[in-house]
């Protein structure tokens, strides 16, 4: 019984850290992806223009669009020098409750046409060593052209250049604060030479609308040449990998628990063994076969069912111990959150019965079949 609670607490402590590491993901993804997202099926941008820009303003639920270009460039600042990803942004960017989740400290804005900021990931600054205080120090950025000339000898023909001012940095999470550059979209639409063509749009839901609404509402209005993307689909490769190595890790508990079932095996054999004068008596005054199997099977199933309530009511308690007061820190001083995240399911509560109580009728079985096997003629 005892084998049985650890298990079943152990299932009911890790399955809810998984669930709690998913919504983490979830929570700084969002933080730095809009709630929907469009691109063009085919190519790595698009063509726009203002009537088009208002049709897809005018769906319902769309409360604000975002027109975005994006692409590598090269930094460099003071002499320290990056490949990093320039994100151009409309002047609403941040109308979109961006950097709600992890750091952020700064200016908030992105500066004007004649000074143009960057809101800057806290890698890439780290990386070139940025200093916000020192205004007198710009980040230049570099993007490759095509020459005039293929046999031009001019190397400034072979890049464009321009100069952003360091206003801010975020940290949400590493694959962003180590490749991000946030800097306003005329000044990257004019450096990229990207006219009126955008890579992605980003649009954030009116309030009372539910994202899969809106999202069927684009399709429709879009057609087949863009997709649109919500928060999990944008980054559906990393959250599937959360919910397999979740699968993954409850079938190895659960196979451990398979395993420390062998103790119910061996118990209900030797109870078998010791109680055959019992057992045949019983079978003198009439008992059926199926009588003595429903007997060691139900001992068995007393076990499952006891040994499970213990360790769900242990498992619940020391999740909201956690979900409440965080017992088990991190122990990373610069991490989003100080405790484990941890969430609470009921589906994993019932699986969780279900596994235990499954595993210890299978390790009743047998104990119950040798029961039910004995002779009265043997041993009275």
């Amino acid at each position: 019984m005892i084998g049985v609670a650890v298990g079943t607490m152990a299932l009911v402590i890790v399955m809810s850290v998984f669930n709690g590491l998913e919504d983490l993901i979830r929570g700084l993804f969002a933080s730095f992806d809009a709630e929907l997202k469009v691109e063009a099926v085919l190519g790595k941008s698009f063509e726009v223009d203002s009537l088009w820009l208002d049709g897809i303003q005018n769906v319902e639920g769309v409360a604000v669009l975002t027109e975005v270009i994006e692409d590598n460039a090269l930094l460099d600042y003071n002499g320290n020098q990056l490949v990093a990803t320039i994100k151009g942004v409309s002047d609403n960017f941040l109308e979109q409750d961006r950097f709600s989740r992890g750091y952020f400290w700064g200016d908030t804005t992105l500066g004007n046409d004649l000074r143009p900021g960057a809101i800057m990931g806290r890698g890439v600054g780290f990386f070139l060593s940025v200093n916000l205080k020192d205004v007198n120090v710009p980040l230049k950025v570099f993007y490759p052209k095509a020459p005039r000339s293929a046999a031009t000898l001019n190397p400034n023909q072979l890049y464009s250049s321009a100069s952003l001012e360091p206003v801010a940095f975020f940290s949400v999470e590493r694959q962003f604060d180590d490749e991000y550059v946030i800097a306003p979209l005329k000044f990257t639409r004019e450096l990229l030479n990207y006219g009126n063509k955008r890579t992605s749009l980003e649009i954030k839901i009116s309030d009372g609308y539910s994202i899969d609404e809106v999202q069927e509402n684009l399709k429709a209005h879009l057609g087949p040449d863009f997709s649109v993307k919500n928060t999990d689909e944008q980054h559906a490769g990393l959250l599937r990998t959360v919910k397999l190595e979740k699968l993954f890790v409850f079938l190895t508990l659960s196979f451990i628990l398979a395993i420390a079932s062998f103790n119910i095996f061996f118990s209900l054999s030797m109870l078998a063994i010791e109680k055959k004068k019992d057992i045949a008596m019983l079978k003198a005054l009439g008992a059926k076969d199926k009588l003595i199997r429903e007997i060691f099977l139900k001992q068995g199933a007393m076990i499952a069912v006891v040994g499970a309530a213990i360790g769900l009511v242990l498992g619940f308690a020391i999740v909201w111990l956690q979900e409440s007061f965080g017992l088990v820190s991190l122990g990373i001083a610069s991490a989003v959150v100080d405790a484990y995240p941890v969430r609470m399911v009921w589906t994993d509560f019932a699986w969780t019965t279900v596994v235990v109580i499954l595993i210890t009728l299978v390790a009743s079985w047998r104990p119950a079949w040798i029961a039910s096997r004995v002779k009265t003629t043997d041993e009275l």
